[in-house]
Formats: structure tokens, sequence, C-alpha cells
């Protein structure tokens, strides 16, 4: 119980196990958060962890009493955790031309920003009387600009920015750090449908390397790896009529899906 607690979510794949075996190898404990309790177990147990380093929660940040469910419990069997990750998202395209895409708009901003918004709450409070810890949001690179055929996910992550911000500047006085993370193009399911070059991919245990010492460090804003931030600044300060021109003339489009109600699988999510 002396070891310091990372709380996770989004823990079932990708950046979030990645995360998670970056905190345990460092003498942290982890909470696991994520709707797929089983994947969860069966890799943190396939790690050889001491049952004590780790605990398993199963959550759909969709929903908020579930999450406020498994903080509570978080609370109330391990403590308050030093840092909270909301890591969980999902990518998926969107055509703001058809009337059936609204709903996977909708999924889109509940997931990833609602979802955001959810898991920071139960802790903030806690967080607060006590004088410090860190909440860290999982944003993205795409969160710089308008991208086509990307509109719910840019916009969602644009949100994540600017949510972060904004509690980073409600909580300083508190003791309480926010970070935002930018991955890149980072190889998990959420970007292996992706049928179009992808620059400086990384792979989640080297973004969680760097991830955690951006974590660590304190950082407000972070993207990973450096080189997509320098992209990322190029795309921020481009006039916007030539940016309007680049994307223009873009053609690769993420892989849609039909609404959420009509597919019980969904995209990938963490």
């Amino acid at each position: 119980m002396n070891a310091p607690l990372a709380f996770i979510t989004g823990a079932s794949s990708g950046i979030g196990q990645a995360l998670a075996a970056r905190y345990v190898a460092l003498g942290w404990r982890v909470v696991l958060v994520a709707r797929r309790t089983e994947a969860m177990v069966d890799w943190a147990r396939a790690q050889g962890w001491p049952a004590e380093r780790w605990a398993v929660y199963a959550a759909d940040v969709r929903d908020e009493a579930s999450v406020q469910t498994a903080a509570a419990d978080c609370l109330a069997q391990h403590g308050l955790p030093d840092v909270v990750i909301a890591n969980a998202g999902i990518s998926v395209g969107v055509d703001l031309a058809l009337a059936e895409d609204l709903p996977v708009l909708r999924d889109l901003l509940d997931t990833n920003v609602v979802g955001v918004a959810a898991t920071f709450q139960p802790f903030i409070t806690p967080m607060k009387v006590r004088g410090h810890g860190t909440l860290v949001g999982v944003a993205s690179v795409a969160s710089v600009r308008g991208l086509p055929g990307h509109a719910g996910y840019c916009a969602a992550k644009g949100a994540v920015v600017q949510l972060c911000e904004t509690l980073r500047g409600e909580l300083r006085a508190h003791g309480v750090r926010v970070v935002t993370l930018a991955p890149g193009y980072i190889d998990t399911p959420l970007t292996r449908d992706n049928d179009y070059p992808m620059p400086f991919l990384m792979s989640p245990e080297a973004f969680a390397r760097q991830a955690v010492g951006a974590i660590e460090a304190g950082a407000r804003w972070r993207v990973i790896p450096w080189q997509m931030g320098v992209v990322a600044a190029v795309l921020k300060w481009l006039p916007r009529g030539l940016f309007d021109r680049l994307v223009g003339a873009q053609q690769h489009r993420k892989k849609r899906r039909r609404p959420a109600a009509a597919d019980a699988s969904g995209p990938p999510r963490d």
C-alpha cells in the first residue's frame, strides 16, 4: 500500500496496457479499468505481477455510473491514486453529410470527451483536499487541426485539450497537476485499420516510456514522438487558406462504420 498508485482507463489493450506495464516496472501499483475485464486479467496474470500490484475493474467510460463505481472501489480498497490517466477512446470516421453518422459522432464525443471528464471527476476533490496528484488526458496530434474524414475524432480530441487546459487553471492552486498527452501514430488496434501512411509510427512501449517521463515531469502538453510535435506545430500555424488547400487535396479517410445502435461490436475501443 505504500507504493504509488496509477488509475488507468482503456487498459485492455494498446497504450493503456503499455502505460500499466511501465508503471509496474517502476514499482507502482496499477488499477486497470476497461470494459473487457477478462482480457485485462489474463494479460496482467501473463505478466507475472504480484497480486498486490494490480487490480481490475469493469467500466465503460460512456456510463458515468460505472466509472464512479470503479473509482469508489479503487478509493476504498487501494487508496487515492497519485496519477489518473483518462486513456479510453475510440477512433472512427464520420461523414457529416450522412444522417446515419450523427449517432457515430455522438458515440465519439461521449467516449472521448465525456469519458475523460467522468474519469477525472471522482478524484478531483480528494486530490484537492490532499494537495497533490496528477490528472492525465490522452488527446492526439489530430486535436491541432480538422482533417478530412476525421470530423468527430478531431473535434473530440480538441475538446480533450481544452478540457485539460481548463482544469489545469482551476487546480493549479490546489497542487494538482493536469498533463495533456498528444500521441502521434502509435501501433495499436485504433490505428491498424488505417489505409494511409503513418509517419513516425511508434510502439506502445516506446510511447509509454516517454509518456511516463512527461507525466513525472509535470509537462503541461507533450506530443509523442517529438517528430510529430514538429508536424503539429507546423500545422497549427499554417495560414487557413494554405491549410485548406493542402488538406483539400488529401483523399485519405478514416474507415467508417454503421451507427453504434446497429453495430454490436463497435469500433476499436481501449
